[in-house]
């Protein structure tokens, strides 16, 4: 991956921030985006002390016309995209019948939408590079999960979204990696929105038992390399998507009593 542009939206922090840094780290040039400006800078700073290559664009990849510009810019300062990493994503936390229908566009806006922008404006280029189209999808995008339908559903679009431009593509030489990360210790859930679109504040789940970033980042890094189709993380992730695959009624208890289990969980067991 020595010199591929690599463009990563959502490089703020967590997965993204992670995959920058193991890019980078392996001599790619590497592109971050995100709405949290200092944080970007902060990143990238860190990258080229170790002697990467880091270039800022910040983008809200939620309005299209930053989605536009993300590329755009990509293009004025290399020339090209080798990878594209939709990362970029928000969850939420709270019932269907509770929760208030802005959160799911929200949610929507950004995980679906931003990675249909972005690879909109990017495909020309990715497949003239013969490149590497990448979305960060879910266990959830899986299996719906209680408690996160608007997650569940944006990242469910998503797989639709990019296994339709691998199928359109396929004799074109594009790679398309749905990389499905299970529970990973990136942050997301302290951002949550709860029903009424407020932030989460804190996870309900034990952090420190999950994934790092890092390790999935390495994970992700490796399968781009590779290119591989699909990428299912954790054991327990692996497990879920194989039992649902044969048994999806009994699968549907097991998830709900785990997801119960959570801490100030919205539904009980």
């Amino acid at each position: 991956m020595r010199n591929k542009v690599v463009l990563i939206t959502g490089s703020t922090g967590g997965i993204g921030k992670a995959l920058a840094e193991k890019f980078a780290a392996e001599g790619s040039k590497v592109i971050i985006s995100g709405r949290q400006h200092d944080a970007l800078h902060l990143n990238a700073e860190s990258i080229k002390k170790k002697g990467g290559s880091a270039f800022v664009v910040p983008a809200d990849v939620s309005k299209e016309s930053d989605c536009e510009r993300l590329v755009k810019e990509t293009i004025q300062k290399y020339g090209s995209i080798d990878v594209l990493i939709n990362n970029a994503g928000i969850s939420m936390r709270a019932l269907f019948e509770d929760v208030d229908l802005e959160v799911i566009r929200k949610v929507m806006d950004v995980n679906f939408w931003g990675a249909v922008y972005t690879s909109k404006f990017a495909l020309p280029y990715l497949l003239k590079s013969k490149g590497s189209l990448v979305g960060i999808s879910s266990i959830a995008g899986k299996k719906g999960l209680p408690g996160r339908c608007a997650y569940s559903a944006s990242k469910f679009a998503l797989e639709g979204l990019l296994e339709t431009i691998r199928t359109e593509n396929l004799k074109k030489d594009l790679h398309v990696l749905v990389a499905c990360p299970g529970f990973t210790a990136s942050g997301i859930r302290e951002k949550s929105l709860s029903k009424d679109g407020t932030a989460q504040g804190e996870s309900p789940r034990n952090e420190k038992e999950m994934m790092t970033a890092e390790k999935v980042a390495e994970r992700i890094y490796n399968a781009v390399k590779h290119r591989k189709r699909d990428l299912v993380l954790t054991r327990d992730g692996k497990l879920s998507v194989f039992l649902n695959k044969f048994f999806p009624s009994w699968m549907d208890g097991v998830v709900y009593n785990h997801m119960a289990k959570e801490t100030n969980s919205p539904f009980k067991k």
